[in-house]
């Protein structure tokens, strides 16, 4: 570099500004006329404590302040800067005593009509910081990631973390007057009268299920659960296609779809990859068993059908995960992208148990199939979209007479039959009679002969719980080499025999 470049540098150099070091955003005056509006009326704390909480502050001593008077109002006592002057210590404010500053706060309190805006004040830039902190935790990460870490985990977890702040400290909860909900709830009514098959919720696509339970209702947690071999997964996928298939909607003045009839699915195959759970819905739609698929053994008019099935089936806004051993928070986190990009109106999680929790892995299994549970729960309630998780049983089934499965046979927490809204098992006598064929010939063949008949192709629904609707039993028939639930011909049904 010549000695004129030199020079030039130097002069670019002192001719660039300075960089600016930008402080978090704040508002301490906010904070203070708050603070103020409690001490000086304990009932400005009742009108912010739903939403506001000591972390948002961001002096030290004003999350003192609200934490101290918030524990003394809870506690039926008052806050005043005479009582609070006992638990907040000795410190130097610059010349000033906390007794001091708190009787300042005081004086200089405004009206506490304001206090809910101060705090909303408070609260928006709290936020602010956070972000500021997620976002620089984001690129701190990314330059020293460890080998371990995938960008894919990264984002999960920033997500993760936006969709915390997002519904943490909202401040649009709280009451509401019952003519607010009884308006929703008669637009409910209206809406199932107008709908196909005058359903409240989602068509199964099984209309004797539907009759029992006005099809899946929104923000419901449903189980369905049952010992391997029952078809609790093909019973689930034959739901969740039926759904995506008869999809229907109708555009909003703003561009976005309002779903009519059926709707967008998610589905959530922790146990099978996304080819075997598409192999098993070709199956049930062209009719050809799946293993003849996997194994290639198929006539020509079989492989038309196949071909003809998938044609119909790429359409259907129908989205698998397959990912394994994702934690409940990713799921959230996903379900939340598939919601915002695609639409989501039905969610299925193949199955509960092979889910894992976000906390320590010290907890017990428990404590952590709980989590899993209230925050499903807690998802479909957010989302506003039911939710199908499929459910192992225990094997005390196995030990009784009667294998019909009840609600203290789920396994592992009772979390599960208290946060669901539904819980169906599925069960078929004939898996178990197959698997107890006596010797030909003898009396006990010709009594489970006549049982075997009578049970094949049947499944029985057991609703053992619905909280807005009756328990029951609902048959279906079952064609187990295509893996198909469909509705079963009643006797009543039937057309007249001649």
């Amino acid at each position: 570099m010549t000695v004129m470049e030199k020079r030039l540098d130097r002069q670019i150099l002192a001719l660039a500004p300075e960089p600016a070091f930008r402080a978090p955003p704040a508002n301490l005056e906010a904070e203070q006329a708050l603070l103020g509006a409690i001490l000086v009326n304990n009932d400005a704390f009742d009108r912010v404590s739903d939403f506001l909480k000591p972390d948002h502050f961001a002096e030290e001593l004003h999350r003192r302040i609200y934490e101290t008077a918030g524990q003394l109002i809870r506690a039926g006592k008052i806050a005043t800067p005479v009582t609070l002057k006992t638990f907040l210590g000795e410190q130097d404010l610059g010349g000033m005593t906390i007794p001091q500053y708190l009787a300042r706060l005081a004086a200089e309190a405004t009206t506490i009509i304001n206090a809910v805006d101060y705090g909303r004040a408070v609260h928006d830039l709290a936020v602010r910081r956070e972000l500021i902190h997620i976002g620089e935790e984001v690129v701190n990460t990314a330059y020293d990631a460890s080998v371990d870490s995938s960008p894919r985990m990264q984002i999960e977890e920033a997500e993760r973390k936006l969709y915390a702040i997002a519904e943490t400290g909202r401040y649009d909860g709280g009451f509401q007057r019952f003519s607010e909900a009884l308006a929703r709830a008669v637009d409910m009514a209206a809406k199932a009268w107008e709908r196909e098959g005058g359903l409240s919720g989602v068509s199964t696509g099984l209309h004797d299920l539907d009759r029992m339970m006005g099809g899946l209702q929104p923000s419901d947690l449903v189980i369905v659960a049952g010992r391997p071999g029952m078809g609790k997964t093909a019973l689930a996928t034959n739901i969740a296609f039926n759904i995506a298939k008869n999809y229907r909607f109708e555009l909003r003045p703003d561009g976005s779809h309002e779903t009519v009839n059926g709707g967008v699915v998610g589905f959530f195959s922790l146990e099978m990859s996304s080819e075997q759970l598409a192999t098993r819905i070709i199956a049930e739609q062209a009719q050809v068993p799946g293993y003849k698929i996997r194994r290639g053994d198929i006539s020509e008019s079989e492989f038309h059908r196949i071909t003809a099935a998938a044609r119909e089936m790429q359409a259907i806004p129908f989205y698998i995960d397959h990912t394994g051993g994702i934690s409940i928070a990713q799921l959230t986190a996903r379900a939340r992208r598939l919601k915002r990009q695609r639409g989501l109106d039905l969610l299925v999680v193949d199955y509960l148990q092979l889910l894992s929790g976000s906390k320590s892995r010290s907890e017990n299994r428990v404590q952590e199939l709980t989590e899993i549970t209230t925050g499903m729960k807690a998802l479909a309630k957010e989302l506003n979209v039911p939710i199908v998780a499929l459910s192992q049983l225990s094997r005390q089934v196995e030990s009784r007479d009667d294998k019909r499965p009840q609600l203290s046979d789920l396994r592992e927490s009772g979390s599960i039959e208290q946060d669901a809204d539904v819980v169906i098992f599925v069960y078929r006598e004939e898996y178990y009679l197959n698997s107890k064929k006596p010797p030909e010939g003898t009396a006990e063949f010709q009594e489970w002969q006549q049982k075997a008949a009578l049970a094949h192709g049947r499944a029985e629904v057991i609703i053992g719980k619905q909280r807005h609707g009756p328990t029951g039993t609902v048959e279906l028939a079952f064609e187990g080499e295509y893996t198909r639930f469909s509705d079963l011909a009643q006797e009543d049904h039937l057309p007249a025999r001649m």
